[in-house]
């Protein structure tokens, strides 16, 4: 192999070795969902007169932070839509009939992101696609990084939270409640546990 040849491979082994390098600062981290210290709450209008609020009480996630990449953070959530609770059986009932979520046919929803950006303050915008009711759509959330560290028990730990909204009908929703009542707001907070 002669000495050009020879420079050529060596960068490329290094090039290589920097990507691994990188890929592998990024840590995993699983969602504390069966602590509860994770939520996913709605609130819709309505008709005008006040707020229906309710949550998802059963999602699974995961995702990947380096605070010194932080833009390179991805994260996948699992959402049961039979978990919906609104604190109202019937309610709750009705939610989960064709109407709204239509989880017989339906009992998933998914987050996956495609990219992120973060501020020097931690607040940041995160992009991915939401499929909801058998409907994928990009989304895009508000988030702001709420901590980092060790918990009491040598666990490390990171928080975020974050807001968005969008319209019942982009995802196929075909009950009218208004025109108060079009659109959906989440709030969303998680807190991972290091791998």
């Amino acid at each position: 192999m002669n000495t050009r040849l020879k420079k050529t491979a060596s960068l490329l082994t290094l090039v290589a070795a920097m990507g691994l390098s990188n890929q592998a600062m990024a840590a995993d981290y699983v969602i504390d969902s069966e602590g509860k210290h994770a939520f996913i709450q709605f609130k819709v209008n309505h008709l005008g007169f006040s707020y229906l609020l309710g949550e998802f009480e059963q999602f699974t996630g995961t995702f990947q932070y380096d605070p010194a990449s932080p833009n390179d953070f991805n994260i996948n959530v699992d959402i049961d839509t039979p978990s919906v609770d609104s604190s109202h059986a019937e309610r709750d009932k009705h939610l989960r009939s064709e109407d709204f979520l239509h989880v017989s046919e339906f009992p998933k929803a998914t987050f996956v992101s495609t990219s992120y950006s973060e501020n020097a303050d931690g607040s940041g915008t995160l992009v991915g696609d939401l499929t909801l009711r058998g409907v994928t759509k990009s989304i895009t959330i508000d988030t702001q990084k709420i901590g980092m560290g060790a918990d009491p028990w040598g666990k490390e730990r990171v928080g975020f939270e974050g807001t968005t909204a969008f319209a019942m009908k982009d995802f196929g929703i075909p009950k009218d409640l208004g025109p108060a009542s079009q659109d959906v707001a989440l709030y969303l907070t998680i807190e991972g546990i290091k791998q």
